[in-house]
């Protein structure tokens, strides 16, 4: 069957009138309409709410190549078209597609009263816009990923197209469907689960083990997968955390040529979190999995979905994302498997409960037939963390003791999210107490925080408002951007709060800190995070008193005198009490729960707490574990 034919075929039977579509084309999961008559589509929504609905498919409506304006006579009409104010910064096009990028500070000055401004742009100029919000602050990562975008459309293209013919192509019956862990069962680091049924094969998640240099544990099991990765139909990207993203660039080393889903912001920021594991590696001395190439590949092979957006990514499987409440961007996967057949949500990382950051994660979905769920904090009542209003008092009552002895708080922090939140909660005491106390902000922080401005849309109302009103808290003079050759006198004049990568201390700027700060009293270590089990944060958690690390290729020895805290209640996974919650208001219910990404005790602990008090099904596979769905 040629697939495209018979696509053309239905659309064309399925309008009002033939004449109004000159072309059908497939791109990836969308079907393209191409038109000579680009205002009667305009003047009438109807006709593709209509096809949509019939079809069941995503459409895209671009102007034919004939109402196609010169590129420099569009460029200065969109000028004139749109007010000066959304301060424009580029204009690309991108004739593939037929469609022109504006890049603004203020999108909403481009689309205009219920996109008046995006219609004339079309109407006047025949080009599609697309929208990117410049961050507030400069990101070289979001820079250079848009101009990717832009400069490899034509690959683009080609790849969408062969994504297309392999999502519709004609498929088997969904006689069964089998999850294998492959990665991230009864431990946390390296999720990786495959989906699989006679006709489709998906990858949920692909990440590696920060904590841990033992290549045996580091990466997930892909040796044992029986099959090669051109029959992998997808990969599925949670949220961009290396434990759920890190090893996705391998797969493109080795021959992975197909598509990767995730939300935009998620594309963005495991591209960051992944550069810097590979200069880490580089400044170790260490061989990584993979290299800067295969991450750019990984940028032009992602096909990205916002929250609540039902895309076709194989002939039996649909994908949903839904906000997870975790970092920016995080989603919750929903999969409707065949016709029917079968719904499986699997929650990657989640928060269920306030953060100044993220909404809580979303509980309401069409169907549930099995729910795969984090067990981080899954141990019972020990995993219950305190009230948030409590946590922050006592991170900020700390830093005020510290500050006093004129010492310095060191806080090892996740870049994405953790950072942000603090950045949040000092940001805000700042502003209410009027503090003069310098908050420095080393490695990738700034970065990711200048892709959280790019992105408002996910984050909660508070926040979203401000960086719309160009107040965006990541841009508070009270922090600043170190450079790296100063540390040394941000070190001498103590008095501070350093937040500093890497999260659990498993390598990064932190670790040169700690080592000028460790032996006196005066100092503070602060844990804000979760610390896996191997991870140096775990041990001096633990109560280490002296550790081995690493100076001018020799091992030394290293007292800790500072005072070491660890503040519950600000982690971005969802805490026992929360994970009952969640599971409490979930609509609906499911048949079926298997508990994963947590120590074995929690993984098993989670799996009984969830069976006893909601007298469902659960389990707690292991790595390896194959378990039949259907």
């Amino acid at each position: 069957m040629d697939f495209a034919k018979e696509i053309e075929k239905r659309v064309l039977e399925s309008l009002p009138d033939k004449s109004l579509v000159d072309k059908v084309e497939v791109e990836g999961p969308e079907i393209v309409l191409y038109t000579s008559k680009i205002e009667e589509f305009m003047n009438d929504e109807s006709i593709i709410r209509g096809l949509a609905s019939k079809l069941k498919k995503h459409f895209i409506l671009r102007a034919s190549a004939g109402l196609l304006a010169d590129p420099e006579k569009a460029e200065k009409k969109i000028r004139e078209i749109v007010p000066p104010e959304a301060e424009i910064t580029r204009i690309s096009f991108r004739p593939e597609f037929h469609e022109v990028v504006i890049e603004a500070k203020k999108l909403g000055l481009v689309i205009g009263p219920r996109g008046s401004t995006l219609k004339q742009i079309t109407k006047e100029t025949g080009w599609s816009p697309r929208l990117w919000r410049v961050p507030t602050a400069k990101s070289d990562m979001m820079e250079g990923i848009r101009n990717t975008l832009i400069k490899e459309s034509k690959d683009i293209k080609k790849f969408l197209k062969n994504v297309g013919k392999n999502i519709y192509r004609e498929g088997k019956k969904t006689e069964w469907i089998r999850l294998t862990a492959l990665g991230g069962a009864r431990e946390v680091g390296r999720s990786c689960f495959l989906l699989e049924t006679p006709e489709s094969k998906v990858l949920l998640d692909c990440g590696v083990n920060v904590a841990t240099s033992d290549p045996k544990r580091a990466f997930p099991y892909m040796s044992s997968v029986d099959f090669s990765l051109d029959e992998l139909d997808a990969v599925i990207i949670s949220h961009g955390h290396l434990d759920h993203s890190g090893f996705l660039p391998y797969l493109f080393q080795y021959g992975y040529k197909g598509p990767v889903y995730c939300t935009p912001a998620t594309r963005d920021v495991m591209a960051l979190l992944q550069k810097d594991y590979v200069n880490i590696a580089y400044r170790n001395a260490e061989e990584a999995p993979y290299s800067q190439k295969e991450i750019k590949k990984e940028i032009k092979y992602c096909i990205p979905r916002e929250y609540g957006e039902v895309t076709d990514i194989a002939p039996d499987i649909r994908l949903t994302l839904h906000n997870a409440g975790h970092i920016l961007g995080s989603s919750i996967i929903h999969l409707h498997v065949g016709e029917g057949a079968h719904n499986l949500v699997y929650t990657g990382d989640m928060k269920f409960g306030y953060t100044e950051l993220l909404d809580p994660a979303d509980v309401s979905y069409p169907r549930i037939e099995t729910l795969i769920i984090e067990s981080t904090y899954g141990g019972g009542n020990k995993d219950v963390h305190p009230p948030r209003y409590v946590a922050e008092k006592k991170m900020l009552d700390i830093v005020k003791e510290t500050i006093e002895k004129n010492g310095i708080v060191l806080i090892p922090s996740f870049a994405v999210e953790r950072a942000q939140e603090i950045m949040l909660i000092i940001e805000k005491a700042s502003r209410e107490n009027d503090w003069d106390i310098p908050v420095y902000l080393d490695g990738m922080i700034k970065e990711a925080s200048a892709i959280h401005s790019a992105y408002p849309e996910y984050l909660k109302k508070s926040v979203k408002r401000r960086i719309l009103h160009d107040d965006s808290p990541f841009d508070s003079p009270v922090f600043q951007n170190v450079d790296p050759k100063k540390r040394q006198s941000i070190i001498d004049e103590g008095r501070a709060i350093i937040l500093s990568p890497a999260g659990m201390m498993s390598g990064g700027p932190v670790i040169e800190y700690f080592k000028h700060l460790a032996e006196d009293e005066r100092n503070t270590l602060m844990f804000a995070g979760y610390q896996a089990e191997g991870s140096l944060g775990r041990k001096i958690q633990r109560g280490a008193r002296e550790v081995a690390l690493e100076d001018n290729g020799r091992l030394k020895q290293y007292k800790i005198n500072m005072r070491i805290e660890t503040i519950d209640g600000l982690s971005g996974h969802a805490d026992y009490n929360q994970l009952l919650g969640f599971y409490k208001k979930l609509t609906p219910k499911p048949e079926r729960v298997l508990t994963v990404h947590g120590e074995e005790s929690k993984c098993l602990n989670l799996a009984r707490s969830i069976g006893y008090k909601f007298r469902v099904e659960t389990m707690s596979p292991r790595n390896l574990d194959s378990i039949r769905l259907r």
